[in-house]
């Protein structure tokens, strides 16, 4: 008696389908990702039970190293060059169209007005180390020589009124300087802000 034979099957499967999955799955998350820009200027915030949102678009963000000295950014390169379009109008700053570009595109910065333009000029690898250990660096922020009040009302003016503003400032940082940020604020008309904190045991908020 002959022996049954099984009929062997094919073993091959498509994986064209899958592929087109995955590679649509990749441009998805990379075309919605937000990417968080460098903070050069390291700020360890304070704990707190708060569970508000900070936006993620159209922000100004102040920040306020242990030393007490003042620091800025926004969130995109365009609303930082509107910004400095508006005190270059106001002749309290004076770039360059390659300098006012390469500022557009810094992640952080802090000093005078008079020392922006030499600032930029510096190979980028050495500006963050000017602001963490250079002695002018920060933004003059006391009642003889408050430039922190231009560089907000140019943002102000320049990003809208729906242009969020933010203070992130190290938990050891003087109440001083804390008040004197404060005070500037409302100063120009401009009370309201978040103070970024840490959800204790979580993220930023």
């Amino acid at each position: 008696m002959g022996r049954f034979h099984v009929k062997k099957q094919d073993t091959f499967i498509d994986m064209t389908p899958m592929s087109d999955v995955m590679v649509l799955l990749l441009t998805f998350f990379m075309l919605t990702a937000t990417f968080t820009k460098e903070e050069p200027v390291k700020v360890n915030v304070p704990g707190s039970v708060s569970e508000i949102k900070i936006p993620e678009s159209n922000l100004l963000t102040i920040f306020i190293n242990p030393e007490g000295k003042v620091f800025m950014n926004m969130d995109n390169p365009n609303g930082q060059k509107a910004m400095a379009e508006k005190l270059i109008e106001q002749k309290k700053l004076s770039l360059t169209d390659a300098q006012l570009k390469a500022f557009s595109e810094v992640p952080t910065f802090g000093t005078p007005f008079n020392t922006i333009a030499g600032w930029v000029d510096t190979e980028a690898s050495k500006r963050n180390k000017l602001l963490t250990e250079s002695a002018e660096a920060g933004i003059p922020c006391d009642s003889l020589n408050n430039e922190l009040k231009d560089w907000v009302s140019a943002a102000r003016e320049a990003n809208g009124e729906n242009m969020r503003i933010a203070i992130k400032a190290d938990k050891s940082t003087p109440y001083s300087t804390i008040k004197n940020v404060m005070n500037s604020l409302r100063a120009i008309d401009e009370p309201r802000y978040n103070l970024i904190t840490t959800l204790k045991g979580g993220e930023d908020k």
